[in-house]
């Protein structure tokens, strides 16, 4: 089977930050989805899984709320590795043309009084949710983005290199 797109990133050489993860045509339409990378892979634990369904309940109300953004929106929510989230968005943008829209809403976390859709009714795990830590996490966030709006670096993926043989036969590195 041939590797999916997001598995030819180098996960041992990726920082926190945001990157485009592909670009799908549909039709005559773009659709988008960047990584938002909140930790080191293998490098740095992983995300509290509390704090993570919260971040993802507050950020997804924010962005679906946003009236400069919210039509744009097709999906916010956690990677299965635990180390940032996925956001898609219709069109196609540079990481960099969405770094304001993520800063706003990292930091519009730090004022949520409670989760949104934080019942049993609205959600399929209510009880594991953790706003605190969410909002640590948050906070470590923007300030790492604020620290770093001028590296390149947080808006550019390191491609892990494949060696094929002369045969053809492909050697990867997972």
């Amino acid at each position: 089977m041939e590797l999916i797109q997001s598995f030819t990133v180098d996960h041992t050489r990726i920082i926190p930050g945001i990157f485009t993860s592909r670009v799908d045509r549909l039709g005559g339409s773009a659709v988008t989805t960047y990584d938002i990378r909140l930790k080191r892979p293998n490098r740095e634990p992983i995300l509290d899984v509390a704090a993570m369904h919260s971040l993802e309940h507050i950020i997804a109300t924010f962005l679906r709320n946003d009236p400069d953004w919210k039509d744009e929106v097709v999906y916010w929510g956690p990677m299965g590795c635990l180390t940032g989230f996925y956001l898609i968005l219709k069109g196609e943008r540079a990481p960099q043309e969405i770094y304001e829209l993520l800063l706003r809403s990292f930091k519009a976390v730090e004022d949520a009084r409670e989760v949104p859709g934080a019942t049993a009714v609205n959600c399929g795990c209510y009880q594991m949710h953790n706003l605190d830590m969410a909002k640590w996490y948050a906070r470590e966030f923007v300030a790492y983005l604020e620290a770093n709006a001028e590296n390149s670096e947080i808006f550019s993926y390191p491609k892990t290199e494949r060696l094929v043989t002369d045969e053809g036969q492909h050697f990867f590195d997972s």
